[in-house]
């Protein structure tokens, strides 16, 4: 797997359009589930698991396919937190988070059935505390969790952000 290749299909897949996400914030134990990204030229990305809308299905029910396909669990959508803009040319996209609940299932990582097998960009699913994130490099972690104290805070996240989008490195 080349990791310039990689960068080339996330572009050609998801650049240079605006996308619609949705992203779901599971807290367990104080820690919260995190998804490892592979961006190409080295670079990775830490996010919270989710995906881009499906047409044709509501954003519960999206959420409920990216948690299944990204972690193998199944969820539930307890509530809607935030909107936040994603820019990082050349991708753009609006992510509706929501706070989620476990139903069933094993946290074990999964696939992005939208990239090729060889071209796989989730590379490590983690249940992290907020010392694990906070000590991440910001350029290597999702914008939301910046300018948190705590992973609580993110519960009281209401409203539409821009978290500081800056070039992943």
């Amino acid at each position: 797997m080349s990791t310039d290749k990689i960068s080339k299909e996330i572009e050609a897949k998801f650049g240079h359009r605006l996308r619609t996400r949705v992203n779901g914030i599971l807290i367990e134990d104080n820690k919260i589930l995190m998804v490892k990204h592979l961006m190409g030229e080295g670079k990775f990305f830490w996010s919270t698991p989710g995906g881009g809308m499906k047409f044709g299905a509501n954003a519960m029910d999206n959420l409920k396919r990216e948690f299944l396909e990204e972690t193998g669990l199944e969820i539930e959508v307890s509530d809607f937190l935030f909107v936040n803009e994603f820019l990082n040319p050349p991708l753009h996209a609006i992510e509706h988070f929501f706070l989620v609940k476990r139903i069933n299932g094993i946290a074990v990582l999964g696939k992005d059935p939208e990239l090729s097998g060889e071209n796989q960009i989730l590379n490590e699913i983690k249940w992290m505390s907020f010392e694990e994130i906070s000590s991440l490099e910001k350029n290597s972690l999702h914008g939301v969790f910046w300018g948190i104290k705590s992973l609580s805070e993110l519960g009281l996240c209401k409203g539409y952000f821009n978290f500081g989008n800056i070039s992943i490195k």
